[in-house]
């Protein structure tokens, strides 16, 4: 990508409103730059964010990443504009495309854009402050020491005063500092309040922003039918009938599929059900039966990885008064997102023009330069909103299709995934198992802890790191892994989101069996950690883990006497650098147990928005529940055999429950939260659904093991 010229730079200037634009530029010397051309001229960054500032004493800040839901587009540029101190009301957010020269990480997964981007964002604003008030100080011959902000104005304690508008052409010419005072946290006016959305209006009222909204005058459209089983391939295709459709424009295979091109979505979709298509045999063919099957067969005799031993776990078990033991085991998953997966495509000699909803914009770039075999330079990516993506974004096979199919077509086209497209089509959550053990001395100590996870595509199903590991003296982690023709991925906190049930009703399990309360339980071995940890360094902070639990225990009156059927399931989990602690309070209705409230505690630092961060929670906790309750993918010889919600069941309004939500105020950077509040849920509905009914449920869905009657 060229530098502009002095020229372009100010028509640039002009566009947006006239007015200071700064590039920041946070590499090793933390030193920014104060002009688009300075800025692009100097090559690549490790980060690079803009904020525009006008003559009007507006502020445009544009927010890099994908948002998908996570409410990045509001919470990026609200940190920015704490720290440049204006009013959100003059604030306009701007999505920004794909550019690896202006940004770092643009990337929408693992609950780490916060993190990552925090002291990136209140620096650029703060440098933009600081040159503000250098330029106020100056003009009124008086030190920049005695300046304040307020509100977009720099004042003086005698009275002079200046708008952000009034200041940002002379501040422009000013050199930006190398260091930068960030504001100290009590002085923050726009961090940690209630800011809605900024696309909320958009939403409401249906405005086109999502990736499936996107047309372009003079696209094509185009659907494709992929192999209906996994372990097949195409044999061959008569198109004859699709042909003689109106509005169909073409029909072509490539990498395994048929796709058809047309006028319109509705169109293609006929087009394509009448293809006749013949499959054959391209591997195994597996049925949920074989899963089973493999489950059990790996589980008793398969080799395998062992990814943390501490002490002599072998030796613990052969001297324990007592050995608790359980199997777990979850089903596939679909992300099913609500906007199924999509993307335009414009292949062009010398360029390439992408737009859509993905999670990873540049390594589908990257992918899409390495397929059509020309530079990434020189293809563009606009990022719209994305209607759900839940980690299957985070592969871009939807971009590739639609860039390779505009190639071969030579015209810009659209690929559209049906919902039965998108909920066949793969990628889902690994299916697993687990088989816990835990051996008990006489006293109802844990003396050592086994954990042997079995995944179908999963890699390595188990977080060797994570506790119970450094709280027991002897612990040994296995893992085995089955390869499978169907295609996995990460959905929503990938393997944390059913460990983290399993363990959880496990430990209940173990606390029974030693006559102790499962609360008590985690906190004796939370205090061991911390006092003296076992193995390698701990992959948590067990204060933390305190801080949450005893919260959710206080909230939920876990220690007070409670009215007669009110029955409470405990769960707590580190994820993503965050603590979350929940309770299920459950009671019987008609002799059903009925989820009635979850107090969840959490602790991932600094919150940032707190209406964002609320949703960020709740949905989290809808989605672990109707997951647990609900979810799963079966295949019969490859086919999956839910292809829609009808008989894919989600959770409906309902059936949600009333969610008190407390987040912990300890000061530290904001760590994960999109994810976190999702692993804990499952055990804390499992041991509660225990409490209530006396079964223990080991295997997901619940809904499925018909354990929920009376």
């Amino acid at each position: 990508m060229s530098a502009p010229t002095r020229r372009e730079f100010l028509k640039q200037s002009v566009l947006i409103g006239g007015g200071l634009f700064l590039g920041f530029d946070l590499f090793a010397e933390n030193q920014f730059k104060s002009s688009v051309v300075n800025t692009l001229s100097e090559g690549s960054f490790d980060f690079n964010a803009y904020l525009a500032l006008h003559t009007d004493g507006t502020a445009t800040i544009f927010s890099p990443n994908p948002e998908v839901g996570q409410g990045i587009k509001t919470s990026f540029p609200m940190t920015v504009a704490e720290e440049l101190d204006i009013e959100w009301t003059k604030v306009k957010v701007v999505q920004a495309p794909l550019d690896t020269v202006k940004f770092e990480r643009q990337v929408a997964g693992g609950s780490q854009s916060t993190p990552h981007s925090w002291k990136r964002l209140r620096q650029a604003g703060a440098t933009a402050r600081h040159m503000l008030v250098e330029t106020a100080a100056e003009r009124w011959g008086l030190p920049a020491s005695e300046c304040s902000t307020e509100n977009g104005v720099v004042k003086h304690p005698s009275g002079r005063q200046a708008g952000y508008g009034d200041l940002v052409l002379d501040a422009a010419l000013r050199t930006p500092p190398k260091e930068v005072a960030l504001k100290d946290r009590k002085d923050f006016k726009i961090i940690g309040t209630f800011v809605h959305g900024v696309d909320n209006a958009a939403i409401l009222s249906g405005k086109p922003i999502f990736g499936i909204d996107f047309y372009r005058e003079g696209m094509l459209f185009a659907m494709i039918q992929r192999p209906p089983a996994f372990g097949q391939k195409l044999k061959s295709f008569d198109a004859t009938a699709a042909k003689a459709l109106p509005g169909i424009v073409e029909v072509l295979s490539f990498k395994n599929k048929v796709a058809i091109v047309g006028k319109s979505t509705w169109e293609v979709q006929k087009g394509r059900d009448a293809l006749l298509i013949e499959w054959e045999k391209d591997g195994d063919l597996e049925s949920s039966s074989d899963h089973e099957r493999i489950f059990t067969d790996l589980m008793a005799n398969g080799k395998a990885d062992t990814k943390r031993r501490d002490g002599d776990p072998e030796a613990a078990f052969a001297a324990a008064a007592k050995v608790v033991e359980a199997e777990y085991e979850c089903p596939f998953l679909s992300h099913a997102p609500m906007e199924p997966m999509n993307f335009f495509a414009d292949v062009q000699p010398g360029k390439v023009e992408l737009v859509g909803s993905v999670q990873v914009p540049q390594s589908a770039r990257d992918q899409v330069a390495k397929l059509l075999d020309i530079p990434a330079e020189q293809i563009s990516l606009q990022l719209t909103r994305i209607g759900g993506g839940f980690g299957r974004r985070l592969r871009p096979d939807f971009v590739l299709e639609a860039a390779e199919l505009s190639s071969l077509i030579k015209a810009p086209v659209k690929v559209i995934w049906t919902r039965e497209d998108d909920m066949t089509g793969g990628i889902y959550r690994p299916a697993v198992r687990y088989r816990f053990r835990a051996a008990l001395d006489k006293s109802g100590q844990i003396t050592a802890y086994h954990l042997r996870g079995v995944g179908i595509n999963a890699g390595n199903p188990t977080r060797e790191n994570n506790f119970p590991s450094g709280a027991v003296a002897n612990v040994l982690i296995e893992a085995l892994e089955h390869k499978s023709p169907i295609t996995t991925g990460p959905w929503r906190a990938p393997i944390t989101n059913f460990l983290a049930g399993a363990e959880q009703s496990f430990l209940d399990e173990v606390a029974e069996a030693a006559g102790k309360d499962p609360v008590r339980l985690r906190l004796e071995l939370f205090k061991k950690a911390k006092e003296q940890p076992v193995g390698e360094k701990l992959g948590y902070d067990p204060d933390r883990f305190i801080q949450v639990i005893e919260l959710a225990a206080e909230q939920s009156g876990w220690f007070k006497k409670r009215k007669k059927g009110v029955h409470l399931g405990f769960s707590v989990y580190y994820s993503h650098l965050s603590y979350v602690a929940q309770v299920a309070e459950m009671v019987k209705t008609k002799g059903r147990p009925v989820l009635r409230k979850v107090y969840c505690a959490v602790d991932c630092g600094i919150v940032v928005n707190r209406s964002g961060a609320l949703n960020q929670v709740v949905g989290s906790i809808v989605d672990g529940l109707g997951h647990a309750m609900y979810g799963q993918i079966t295949f019969q010889d490859g086919v999956p055999q839910q292809r829609n919600f009808n008989t894919y069941r989600l959770i409906r309004m309902t059936e949600i429950p009333e969610v008190e939500v407390y987040f912990v105020d300890n000061g530290i950077d904001p760590t994960g939260l999109g994810e976190p509040a999702l692993p804990p849920l499952g055990g804390a509905l499992a041991n509660a659904l225990y409490k209530t009914t006396g079964r223990r449920l080991r295997r997901q869905p619940f809904f499925a093991e018909a354990a929920l009657e009376g």
